[in-house]
């Protein structure tokens, strides 16, 4: 079998998936004729936007989606408020959020405050601005995946997330990629930048 690799910059507002689910647009949506056997590692929720990668190599998912591994993913993550230094301390050591109904412990994150906006496409629809609450931009890499993880954190810290963008996994970023559009890779280059040996 040849393996084939595919990034793409997830828009806003579209399913993780190939298959139809109500009226949402997905995958199949996409200006790309993938082959058959393509299929999504991992997900981002419709509400959620950036890095997808698509492949039909099935070691190379069971690295990314095995928790033993614990591979990082980066996130560009807007939030209401202005985020204070106990709120990103917290988000470091680990918060407890709730999960189907169970109680969970994050594990250590790397979170910072951007001093500057981080350059990435316009989100259609933009959010809501609202002259009288300020937004802070977070960086936070985590080493797991758990649903809704990275809204969890914030809003446990008391912080929600308006805008959430999936930015890199390990050191394959989105770069200069647009909403929906596919970028084939070829496996040494993916390999190498998400240090698998």
């Amino acid at each position: 079998m040849i393996t084939r690799y595919f990034l793409i910059y997830k828009p806003f507002g579209m399913m993780s998936q190939f298959s139809r689910e109500g009226d949402k647009p997905t995958l199949a949506d996409l200006p790309f004729q993938f082959p058959k056997d393509i299929y999504p590692v991992g997900r981002l929720d419709a509400d959620s936007e950036g890095l997808l990668l698509l492949t039909n190599d099935s070691f190379l998912n069971n690295r990314l989606l095995n928790p033993k591994f614990k591979h990082q993913r980066t996130y560009f993550v807007q939030v209401e408020g202005q985020i204070s230094t106990e709120a990103i301390q917290q988000l470091q050591t680990g918060v407890t959020i709730s999960i189907d109904g169970k109680q969970h412990t994050t594990l250590p994150a790397q979170a910072q405050v951007l001093v500057n906006e981080p350059l990435l496409p316009e989100r259609n629809p933009p959010i809501r601005f609202r002259q009288t609450i300020p937004t802070s931009w977070v960086s936070l890499t985590l080493y797991e995946g758990k649903n809704r993880q990275v809204r969890r954190m914030t809003a446990a810290v008391g912080f929600p997330t308006l805008r959430l963008v999936r930015w890199a996994i390990e050191d394959v970023k989105v770069g200069l990629l647009q909403p929906a559009e596919v970028k084939e890779v070829q496996k040494e280059w993916l390999f190498k930048k998400l240090r698998i040996r």
